[in-house]
């Protein structure tokens, strides 16, 4: 059935990652919205394209003024502002119109790292040890090195980089200062696991399923850490970029394939995701699948790792986005 549906997205606008040189991430909704509206154009749906900008009190009445069935929602916060993603989720949410993805509980939820874990961790599943620190508390630091000082509310990958590994207090103090500045005032410092980089996607909202396992292969020259940074994720002349390789599906046996499975599917419920979400994760010393981040709404670009992982058990990109709008009908 052709649906009128109004593709809900963050219009990218200068902000504090500009200053950081960190803007890729957020103009890059731009290729993701324009991926998406052709797929539902294909499907035969009718599209209006809804760039939002602040303030957060005027999106009401703009969702509330379109004539439309459904909202696909592409928004990941306004710039600078990553907690605006729940917040827009809950608009939506109170209008009682369908709409993608996860609600704002587990949006707001996933963005705080440090609740994510604890949340893991009361639940039993694996999780690397961490602490937030802050730089008049970093002398209670009781973790293993080396360790990943990260921002303990970004998303994207945002203030990760080669420099985040740390194998000592002083480059630690360093980090957690960096991070604390321009990320919100708290650091998650993470024991930083060197295994294998697995993620999976998951679909569902009662019964959810793993679509398929990526890895990321390293090749990276001697002396820089394995690991994603935002260079990675979004710079093309960044080494990161060209060293840091998806391959999917991953290379796992059996047992592995399931164990990844039940963990990140645990994860998923655990977190309350609905529609579809990314579960990041890396192999420790035993072995063992140890959750580093849960990704409600996660990108769905054309060259996502959603999209590889959905490929990968036959679905072409107009059919994944099309089951991810039906998700929303079934949760309604």
């Amino acid at each position: 059935m052709a649906l009128r549906v109004a593709l809900i997205y963050n219009d990218p606008i200068p902000d504090r990652y500009s200053q950081m040189g960190e803007a890729d991430a957020i103009a890059d909704v731009l290729e993701e919205v324009k991926a998406v509206y052709d797929a539902l154009l294909e499907m035969g749906h009718s599209v209006v394209k809804v760039p939002l900008v602040p303030p957060i009190d005027s999106v009401r009445s703009i969702l509330g003024g379109l004539d439309v069935d459904i909202f696909f929602n592409l928004f990941e916060g306004f710039a600078g502002q990553p907690e605006t993603e729940a917040m827009v989720a809950g608009i939506m949410a109170a209008m009682g119109k369908p709409f993608t993805g996860s609600l704002a509980p587990t949006l707001a939820l996933a963005l705080d790292k440090a609740k994510t874990k604890e949340l893991l961790i009361a639940a039993g599943v694996n999780t690397p040890r961490f602490q937030v620190l802050r730089p008049d508390n970093v002398s209670r630091f009781d973790l293993k090195y080396p360790c990943i000082v990260k921002p303990a509310a970004e998303d994207a990958s945002h203030g990760v980089n080669q420099d985040s590994v740390v194998n000592d207090k002083d480059a630690l103090a360093v980090q957690v200062e960096k991070i604390c500045l321009h990320y919100g005032g708290r650091a998650l410092v993470e024991e930083f696991l060197d295994g294998r980089e697995l993620s999976s996607t998951i679909m569902g909202i009662r019964k959810p399923i793993v679509l398929s396992i990526s890895e990321i292969i390293f090749s990276l020259p001697p002396g820089l850490p394995n690991m994603l940074t935002f260079g990675a994720k979004w710079l093309t002349d960044d080494v990161y970029f060209h060293h840091t390789d998806p391959v999917c599906p991953a290379k796992v046996d059996d047992a592995l394939w399931a164990h990844v499975s039940e963990v990140s599917t645990a994860a998923y419920r655990l977190l309350g995701c609905r529609g579809y979400a990314r579960v990041d994760m890396r192999l420790d010393s035993l072995g063992h699948a140890s959750v580093l981040e849960v990704n409600p709404n996660p990108d769905i670009s054309v060259t996502s790792g959603a999209v590889r992982q959905a490929s990968a058990i036959g679905l072409t990109y107009p059919q994944f986005i099309e089951r991810i709008m039906q998700l929303a009908f079934d949760r309604e």
